[in-house]
Protein backbone atom coordinates (compact mmCIF):
# COMPACT_ATOMS: atom_id res chain seq x y z
CA UNK A 1 0.00 0.00 0.00
CA UNK A 2 1.39 3.40 -0.94
CA UNK A 3 1.25 6.67 1.01
CA UNK A 4 -1.76 8.01 -0.87
CA UNK A 5 -3.51 4.68 -0.30
CA UNK A 6 -2.87 4.92 3.44
CA UNK A 7 -4.29 8.44 3.46
CA UNK A 8 -7.38 7.22 1.57
CA UNK A 9 -7.85 4.33 4.00
CA UNK A 10 -7.67 6.70 6.97
CA UNK A 11 -10.23 9.04 5.41
CA UNK A 12 -12.58 6.19 4.45
CA UNK A 13 -12.35 4.72 7.95
CA UNK A 14 -13.27 7.99 9.62
CA UNK A 15 -16.09 8.75 7.19
CA UNK A 16 -17.64 5.27 7.38
CA UNK A 17 -17.49 5.11 11.17
CA UNK A 18 -19.03 8.56 11.60
CA UNK A 19 -21.80 7.80 9.10
CA UNK A 20 -22.60 4.45 10.71
CA UNK A 21 -22.58 6.06 14.15
CA UNK A 22 -24.97 8.80 13.10
CA UNK A 23 -27.29 6.36 11.31
CA UNK A 24 -27.22 4.01 14.30
CA UNK A 25 -28.00 6.86 16.69
CA UNK A 26 -30.90 8.17 14.61
CA UNK A 27 -32.44 4.74 14.04
CA UNK A 28 -31.88 3.72 17.66
CA UNK A 29 -33.51 6.91 18.88
CA UNK A 30 -36.43 6.57 16.45
CA UNK A 31 -37.10 2.95 17.38
CA UNK A 32 -36.20 3.48 21.04
CA UNK A 33 -34.00 0.41 20.89
CA UNK A 34 -30.46 0.33 22.21
CA UNK A 35 -29.99 -3.15 20.72
CA UNK A 36 -30.90 -1.93 17.21
CA UNK A 37 -28.49 0.97 17.57
CA UNK A 38 -25.63 -1.33 18.59
CA UNK A 39 -26.36 -3.81 15.79
CA UNK A 40 -26.36 -1.07 13.16
CA UNK A 41 -23.11 0.37 14.52
CA UNK A 42 -21.55 -3.13 14.65
CA UNK A 43 -22.55 -3.61 11.01
CA UNK A 44 -20.86 -0.31 10.19
CA UNK A 45 -17.68 -1.43 11.96
CA UNK A 46 -17.70 -4.72 10.02
CA UNK A 47 -18.27 -2.84 6.74
CA UNK A 48 -15.45 -0.41 7.59
CA UNK A 49 -13.14 -3.33 8.38
CA UNK A 50 -13.94 -5.02 5.06
CA UNK A 51 -13.27 -1.79 3.16
CA UNK A 52 -10.10 -0.68 4.94
CA UNK A 53 -8.16 -3.74 6.15
CA UNK A 54 -7.58 -5.74 2.93
CA UNK A 55 -4.98 -4.36 0.56
CA UNK A 56 -7.38 -3.57 -2.29
CA UNK A 57 -5.84 -2.65 -5.69
CA UNK A 58 -7.17 0.93 -5.61
CA UNK A 59 -4.93 1.59 -2.60
CA UNK A 60 -1.85 0.88 -4.78
CA UNK A 61 -2.30 3.43 -7.56
CA UNK A 62 0.86 5.41 -6.72
CA UNK A 63 3.65 2.86 -6.08
CA UNK A 64 6.95 4.04 -4.63
CA UNK A 65 10.11 3.76 -6.70
CA UNK A 66 12.68 2.01 -4.57
CA UNK A 67 16.42 2.53 -4.95
CA UNK A 68 18.10 -0.25 -6.94
CA UNK A 69 20.27 -2.45 -4.65
CA UNK A 70 23.37 -1.99 -6.85
CA UNK A 71 22.91 1.79 -6.64
CA UNK A 72 22.43 1.64 -2.88
CA UNK A 73 25.83 -0.05 -2.43
CA UNK A 74 27.58 2.94 -4.06
CA UNK A 75 26.38 5.36 -1.42
CA UNK A 76 27.73 5.20 2.14
CA UNK A 77 25.35 4.41 4.95
CA UNK A 78 24.75 7.15 7.51
CA UNK A 79 26.89 6.80 10.61
CA UNK A 80 25.36 6.90 14.06
CA UNK A 81 26.87 9.69 16.12
CA UNK A 82 26.53 9.32 19.88
CA UNK A 83 24.92 12.36 21.46
CA UNK A 84 26.27 13.48 24.81
CA UNK A 85 23.47 13.95 27.28
CA UNK A 86 23.15 17.35 28.84
CA UNK A 87 22.57 17.10 32.55
CA UNK A 88 20.79 19.91 34.28
CA UNK A 89 22.21 20.86 37.63
CA UNK A 90 20.09 22.75 40.07
CA UNK A 91 21.54 25.86 41.62
CA UNK A 92 21.19 26.02 45.37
Amino acid sequence: MDWQGQKLVEQLMQILLVISGVVALVVGYATESFRTMMLIYAGGVVLTTLVTVPNWPFYNLHPLKWLDPSEAEKHPKPQVVPVASKKKFSKK
